[in-house]
């Protein structure tokens, strides 16, 4: 008798809950839910889609000199006012009027040379979106397949960063080749070829022009970014280069080091 009262009132003891407070439960539940939804909620609201589509964009442009996509209306229609926090517009503006100069002091510079080489088959400057770009035909600097400089080659570079000290922009130094294969005892491919000979003239600008190291950079993209289809040894030679590119202001944000 006494063990059957025994089993009964355990019985009572973990049986469920079926008085008034049932409802706390599921309502618990609920309200965990909710409070999880809300904060998805918030997180989701702090995405600029904007912004995003603004850093993505200039990134592509630093890098390539061209936007992610020509049909990315909202990042094309950002780029133009991406600015880091310190540019104003009227510094922005008076950069670029700085740029201008220089372009016409190197074409100056490119035309009064008295040399056995017509130099402006040889050197470009031409601007796009990213900043200016000074453009060297390898032939003009290097020896073949090598990063040994022709005679008179640092002197050239050199004379070239003296017009460009005095700007306050970063500069990129970027070596590019062709599509033909290297594999010497040096470069076992295109990719060393081209970042050794970049570096080549940013110890130039550097040691010979004074250009203070924080503003220089160096880059090799091999033959990846071509110039021209290398249908034929004309073309090959146009994508052969070296590309000094003086950066715009507003993209400072991306190059000065960080202030952390």
């Amino acid at each position: 008798m006494a063990d059957s009262k025994r089993r009964e009132r355990k019985r009572r003891d973990f049986s469920p809950v079926v008085g008034p407070e049932r409802w706390l439960s599921p309502y618990a539940g609920f309200a965990t839910l909710c409070l999880i939804f809300l904060i998805l909620i918030f997180t989701v609201s702090q995405i600029d889609a904007k912004k995003y589509a603004r850093v993505a964009n200039s990134f592509s442009i630093v890098l390539t000199g061209l936007p992610i996509s020509d049909g990315d209306e909202v990042g094309l229609a950002v780029i133009d006012e991406l600015e880091s926090p310190d540019i104003s517009a009227e510094t922005s503006a008076h950069n670029q009027a700085q740029l201008d100069e220089i372009k016409e002091l190197l074409n100056q510079f490119i035309m009064g040379q008295e040399t056995g080489t017509k130099l402006d088959d040889y050197i470009k400057v031409y601007e796009q979106e990213r900043g200016l770009v000074i453009s060297f035909r390898d032939s003009l600097i290097f020896r073949d397949e090598s990063t040994d400089l022709i005679p008179g080659a640092a002197n050239l570079v050199s004379q070239v960063g003296d017009i460009l000290l005095d700007l306050p922009n970063y500069i990129r130094v970027e070596g590019h080749t062709d599509d033909s294969p290297i594999n010497t005892d040096k470069f076992s491919s295109n990719w060393e070829l081209s970042v050794l000979r970049a570096s080549e003239l940013v110890h130039i600008l550097h040691e010979e022009a004074q250009i203070p190291a924080l503003r220089l950079s160096a880059i090799g993209y091999g033959e990846t970014r071509p110039l021209v289809a290398s249908d034929n040894s004309k073309d090959r030679a146009m994508n052969r280069r070296v590309d000094i590119v003086v950066l715009k202001m507003k993209y400072d944000y991306f190059e000065a080091p960080s202030s952390n």
